[in-house]
């Protein structure tokens, strides 16, 4: 009956339960190393996190895609660009 109790008990650990008990079970390099990960992903932009995490682009660039690519290429060896600070003050930001 004991084991039953205790196998219910590690199922009903929650999430926050088994990080403690991880945590316990870290030697003190390894701690230190976490909470360095953890400190740098406090200050991480999430935003900037999720586009350096997202999956590659695996379908296939279209004619039409490319062409467009080209055609953008080619203003940019002409010069036709605008800067971001241009932008802004053309959209008054």
């Amino acid at each position: 009956m004991v084991r039953t109790e205790q196998r219910y008990a590690a199922r009903a650990m929650t999430a926050k339960d088994k990080l403690r008990q991880a945590v316990e079970d870290l030697s003190e390099l390894e701690a230190e190393a976490t909470l360095a990960y953890i400190a740098q992903r406090r200050e991480r932009d999430p935003v900037v996190e999720a586009f350096e995490n997202a999956p590659l682009d695996d379908e296939p660039v279209t004619e039409e895609e490319e062409r467009a690519l080209e055609e953008s290429r080619e203003a940019y060896r002409r010069g036709e660009t605008y800067t971001a600070e241009q932008i802004r003050q053309e959209l008054g930001l």
